[in-house]
């Protein structure tokens, strides 16, 4: 006979101040002791386990929330996984080397961070992930920047900001068919509508990028041009190499799922560096993708570098999202996420207090879950009936779940987006933050709009 599960009554003053509880800890933790997150994830589960008990609610029920958010999370587990190994072997392959190398044709070193924003972004549209965006080009960018001298966390910030504007408007995002779906409102519409922000937010970003990004340097450009004439002459550079990406790029275009999409990029890609570096046996494959590519040429520049990737590489953000999931599930099960929002969206009177509260929500999803989909979901859940009720059309929604939802995602140092970002181009979430320009505007010009009312399309015709 299945067991009934009888969710514990908390008001939701009770659910404010132990969710409160929770982002103290978790900032301090960050900000004040510089402890991994990984820590204060971990004493806020055992918090909530302790609460749980308090309240008198069956240790199944607990374990269920548990279960039930980690599970959530399998998908983006696996694709980390895969993504650990897919860049062992696209340098093993020579993939990687020649990203870089063809990157520093074509990328402007003078103009270095509007160059990595303004490609990055295109990169992203067409590919659909950002996940994919920052872990191919975006690798290549940040080892081009450390070439030139440029702060790496500028540079991240430049490919994050790229890699999550292209995300926001691509169709073949998951997050910006999530985003539709939630508030019912057709894809291409919904895209549109998003240009009302998203123009004004790539220009400002755009900006800023040129007044900070600008490189002329002689003797570093002359340092970069001497490594990459050493990178061709080590790696196998070469446009066959580039077969991987072009597959990745194919499936995304045909809308296959990541996962497939990955495995495809890692089958080809062993394919080809069997080809273009023979000496390989089948066990040295097996410990590329264990423990990640090690690069022997001999320049410390480039064997730092180029020295990356593995399974093992990816277990410090799994072990954190698992944590980061765990402690999300049990926020849900337990109900404090459900009265925290009850309480929101029952002070909305206006048009800009209900884009600010939607946007506050979503922000809020992000930092005490740490999860993108569900700031997006919940938050749309939360508000849709809002939105009809003030006479708004639901694409006014979906505009700002994205803003406040998907671009904020990856400023969370445990988010399952900022906890990529951080393993791929090794550069912490709160160094990159600063600098990714695009994603803090999201909710700001969004806001703006709210209040001004520019933009806020009325309900009709069903819209």
């Amino acid at each position: 006979m299945e067991e009934k599960y009888i969710k514990p009554a908390i008001s939701k003053i009770e659910a404010m101040i132990v969710l409160v509880s929770i982002l103290l800890i978790i900032g301090v933790s960050l900000i004040r002791f510089e402890a991994p997150p990984h820590i204060p994830i971990f004493i806020s589960i055992i918090l909530l386990v302790g609460y749980s008990f308090i309240k008198k609610v069956s240790w199944k029920f607990t374990e269920k929330g548990i279960v039930d958010g980690v599970t959530s999370g399998i998908i983006p587990i696996l694709i980390f996984i895969l993504i650990g190994v897919l860049i062992s072997i696209w340098i093993t392959a020579g993939t990687i080397p020649t990203l870089i190398y063809y990157s520093f044709q074509l990328i402007s070193t003078e103009f270095f961070l509007p160059s990595v924003f303004v490609v990055t972004a295109v990169i992203g549209v067409c590919i659909g992930s950002s996940f994919t965006t920052a872990s191919t080009i975006g690798v290549s960018f940040m080892a081009l920047g450390g070439l030139l001298g440029m702060n790496p966390a500028m540079t991240a910030g430049a490919v994050v900001s790229g890699a999550l504007l292209g995300d926001k408007m691509s169709p073949l995002s998951d997050t910006t068919n999530l985003a539709s779906s939630v508030s019912k409102v057709d894809l291409f519409e919904h895209i549109r509508h998003m240009m009302w922000t998203t123009i004004p937010m790539f220009v400002i970003s755009l900006i800023v990028y040129f007044a900070i990004g600008h490189t002329s340097s002689d003797a570093q450009t002359d340092t970069i041009i001497g490594l990459m004439n050493e990178l061709y002459g080590y790696y196998s550079v070469h446009p066959l190499t580039l077969l991987p990406a072009a597959i990745i790029v194919f499936l995304a275009l045909r809308k296959v799922s990541a996962i497939p999409a990955m495995i495809a990029g890692i089958v080809s890609g062993i394919a080809v560096a069997v080809i273009m570096q023979p000496g390989f046996g089948i066990g040295d494959y097996m410990v590329f993708m264990q423990d990640g590519f090690t690069s022997k040429s001999g320049n410390e520049q480039l064997d730092e570098m180029l020295s990356r990737g593995g399974i093992q590489e990816m277990m410090w953000p799994v072990s954190l999202l698992i944590l980061t999931l765990s402690m999300g599930g049990l926020l849900s099960k337990l109900g404090i996420i459900e009265k925290v929002l009850e309480a929101i969206s029952s002070l909305v009177k206006t048009t800009g207090r209900l884009v600010l509260s939607t946007a506050l929500t979503g922000i809020g999803i992000n930092i005490s879950l740490g999860e993108q989909y569900m700031s997006v979901i919940l938050t749309g859940e939360a508000f849709e009936q809002k939105y009809q009720q003030i006479g708004l059309a639901r694409k006014n929604l979906s505009r700002v779940l994205e803003n406040a939802g998907t671009l904020i995602n990856p400023l969370i140092p445990y988010g399952v987006s900022g906890v990529f970002m951080t393993s791929v181009l090794e550069v912490d979430v709160l160094q990159y933050l600063p600098y990714a320009f695009f994603c803090l505007l999201g909710p700001v010009i969004v806001t703006i709009y709210g209040f001004t009312g520019l933009s806020m399309v009325k309900n009709k015709d069903n819209e």
